[in-house]
């Protein structure tokens, strides 16, 4: 078995197998299919990859279909956020598709079914069509209705399409076998009546096709050799597969479903019905809040579509779901951003120091490299002034040998600067620090090659001169539940695990240089993390998320508690 063979997965797996049988590889042809009814989220950017990325690997085709048979719940806002996400991954779909498109072919294949005598209108309720059902051990009970003729059956559906009916009058279902051990396969409905108008056909139809009766026939349609569905879909192949023969004519591709495992995040939830249910209760602000799992989230708060994509690859494609803690999609994304992010200096909990030795009048501007991982970052100048911020966990008055910050009587050095010493500090009336006096080594400029510039001193810190600061509003994220499995608890709901605290909003001061940062761009805060421009930012005031920490404090805290 060669190299490449060893690294496939069992998806890959069949598609090799299919072409060793026979199957044209100039006819492979895959698809993502999302549901236009919320945005997508880290679980479909898992599909995306996975599908584009097969694309890609044989080189063909891949469609963007949009599932849109239910306008009660689909919107156009929907559409434009989902083709946003993909192209902002890095993929390029062959062709965009809606299943809305074929709605008249799924009509006249449908009508050929009750010609055939396998599809049949149903007038009963849909409690009493479930109650028909049966149980997984219990054949299910035919309808009433389930022996209509033929003709009458075609009059009903065609009233059904001209909108003669009030929705819920009337079903259309395939007639297979009420006593399958499938239950999918007792009688499911194919068309219900749904009088809402749809964001693409406006209200051309008052009946709509269910999901099972659209995906496999759309595939087959588009000429889709592989459909690749998550794992809950695997009750619903032996069906596919049945409306499929149904339709099926010789010389053309016949769609194989197979399924993988869904991959959970840890600490959120990815149903849209929850993530809106977020939206809706104010929890968070939209679908895009930068707490949210949404690619739209994850790209504002300031992840990379590469570090998602290699979140994507790490955890693979499984026939069994996992849950992936979230720290893993972190370590991608703080490992992308090492290589990109260009550093910078910001205090977000200041505390100001005056060097008492430094000129009042005088400033400098400093050399700061820009990304010592990318030598082609160049440098850029930072000013230096007689007083500065620095973080005021960054000082104390007294410590011990183990913290190598700034205390009294210590020395430290500033970041592209100089060497200082804590001489004495001022508090206000309730003892709380307000300045930190200290003095500078003029000889100890960073860079200026002197005896005393190659000083060792335990601690370093960064700064920002406080003339030229700019103050910027700083949002700080945390996990959006306290638990790992919010929605797993099946006596409480998951809104009881929403974090109190998963938002803190501050001031923060930053260097000069970030003064004109565009909407998305990505900085490292040094010793801090790493942040991103907010769309809410404005001239004159900016607002930054924060991605993530240099380190994974999160592990830390758990391992404590």
């Amino acid at each position: 078995m060669s190299e490449k063979e060893r690294s496939l997965n069992f998806l890959e797996h069949i598609i090799e197998e299919d072409i060793r049988e026979g199957f044209p590889k100039d006819n492979l042809r895959f698809r993502f299919p999302p549901e236009p009814n919320g945005y997508l989220h880290i679980g479909h950017a898992s599909s995306i990859c996975l599908n584009f990325g097969l694309g890609q690997e044989y080189n063909a085709p891949v469609n963007l279909r949009f599932d849109d048979t239910n306008p009660a719940k689909e919107e156009q806002e929907y559409v434009d956020a989902i083709k946003r996400d993909v192209e902002w991954l890095g993929y390029k779909w062959d062709t965009e598709c809606y299943a809305s498109d074929y709605f008249q072919q799924l009509y006249n294949w449908a009508v050929e079914l009750i010609k055939n005598g396998k599809a049949y209108v149903d007038s009963q309720t849909s409690e009493e069509i479930a109650a028909q059902k049966g149980t997984p051990t219990k054949a299910g009970e035919e309808s009433p209705y389930r022996n209509r003729s033929v003709e009458e059956n075609l009059e009903l559906f065609e009233r059904m399409r001209k909108g003669e009916f009030e929705s819920g009058t009337h079903v259309l279902r395939a007639k297979i076998d009420m006593a399958s051990s499938n239950m999918l396969m007792r009688d499911p409905i194919m068309y219900r009546i749904l009088h809402k108008k749809h964001h693409r056909t406006n209200n051309d139809w008052p009946i709509y096709p269910m999901y099972d009766w659209t995906h496999g026939e759309s595939d087959y349609i588009e000429g889709v050799s592989h459909s690749f569905c998550t794992l809950e879909f695997a009750m619903h192949r032996e069906l596919y597969e049945w409306f499929l023969d149904n339709v099926y004519e010789n010389g053309r591709v016949k769609p194989k479903q197979r399924e993988f495992a869904r991959r959970n995040l840890s600490h959120t939830v990815v149903s849209k019905r929850k993530l809106l249910q977020l939206v809706k209760e104010g929890v968070v602000n939209g679908w895009d809040d930068p707490r949210m799992p949404t690619i739209s989230g994850l790209r504002r708060r300031g992840y990379t579509a590469e570090s998602i994509r290699n979140f994507a690859k790490t955890i693979g494609i499984a026939k069994r779901e996992n849950l992936i803690d979230v720290s893993l999609l972190e370590f991608h994304v703080r490992e992308d951003l090492n290589k990109k992010a260009p550093r910078v200096m910001a205090v977000l909990d200041p505390v100001k120091v005056v060097i008492t030795n430094y000129p009042e009048d005088q400033e400098e501007w400093l050399d700061a490299e820009n990304n010592p991982e990318d030598e082609s970052a160049g440098h850029r100048k930072v000013p230096f002034s007689r007083e500065i911020y620095i973080e005021r966990e960054d000082f104390r008055e007294e410590a011990n040998r183990k913290f190598f910050r700034l205390k009294l009587g210590g020395e430290v050095r500033l970041k592209n600067a100089y060497i200082i010493k804590a001489e004495d500090c001022v508090k206000d009336s309730e003892g709380h620090i307000t300045e930190i006096h200290c003095t500078y080594d003029p000889l100890s400029k960073s860079g200026s090659g002197t005896e005393e510039s190659m000083r060792k001193v335990k601690g370093t810190l960064h700064w920002v001169s406080v003339k030229h600061a700019i103050e910027a509003e700083v949002r700080i994220y945390d996990r959006l539940f306290t638990d790992p499995e919010p929605d797993a608890h099946k006596d409480r709901d998951f809104m009881e695990f929403v974090n109190p605290d998963s938002l803190e909003v501050s001031k923060g001061y930053l260097e000069p240089s970030l003064k004109d940062a565009g909407v998305e761009e990505r900085y490292q805060f040094q010793r801090i993390g790493y942040f991103c421009v907010d769309k809410d930012s404005e001239p004159g005031k900016l607002v930054f998320n924060k991605t993530v920490g240099l380190r994974d404090t999160w592990a830390k805290l758990e391992d404590k508690k």
